[in-house]
């Protein structure tokens, strides 16, 4: 069997997809995202299956890929993480509320919350951001499609505008490669005073 056409085919539209990326918003992430760093304040992050595992990843990659080496370190969270207390909650509350009370046990004044989804429209995602918007927190909805209630009420937003979920998943993940690759050049310019480009 030759599946060419149809590799082909998915190949064409990641591209386009990344090319139509909106480089204002990937911009927006980056400067909230330093800012945090900067008055080492703690980023939290969540989603949902796909999304979950890119929480963890981003967690992973802030807190080594962007730290290691360096005196001052990212504080980066996957609540997507802790299954006992996920299921705790899931359980004997609510799914809709894994993430929000998470969030209240830890989120304190300039930390950074980012909820992930592919729709735009996972409750429990929706319901987490509402609660940080409320203590006044920085909020960033990462989506797919057209953004859906994510991209609504987060105060900033990177949504990949293509209504395919494994092509916002794919999106998403670059976009935690992108942006830490960006991060970790400009930290080594800070720190060595000179050009260190990783790309």
């Amino acid at each position: 069997m030759d599946f060419t056409k149809k590799i082909n085919n998915y190949s064409n539209l990641l591209k386009n997809t990344l090319d139509a990326l909106d480089r204002k918003e990937i911009n927006n992430f980056l400067d909230v995202v330093l800012k945090a760093y900067s008055n080492s304040k703690s980023i939290y992050i969540f989603g949902n299956g796909g999304s979950a595992s890119t929480a963890s990843h981003i967690a992973c990659d802030y807190n080594k890929g962007i730290s290691y080496g360096f005196d001052k370190r990212f504080k980066a969270v996957s609540l997507a993480d802790n299954i006992a207390t996920i299921t705790a909650y899931a359980n004997d509350v609510s799914y809709n509320d894994i993430y929000a009370e998470q969030l209240r046990n830890f989120l304190t004044p300039g930390d950074i919350v980012i909820g992930i989804s592919g729709s735009g429209n996972s409750k429990n995602i929706i319901k987490a951001i509402s609660y940080a918007n409320s203590q006044g927190n920085i909020t960033i909805g990462m989506t797919g499609y057209n953004g859906g209630e994510l991209k609504k009420i987060s105060k900033y937003s990177i949504n990949t505008n293509i209504n395919d979920m494994e092509l916002s998943e794919d999106m998403h993940l670059i976009l935690c490669h992108m942006t830490k690759k960006i991060i970790i050049e400009y930290l080594n310019n800070q720190k060595y005073g000179q050009q260190s480009s990783v790309f």
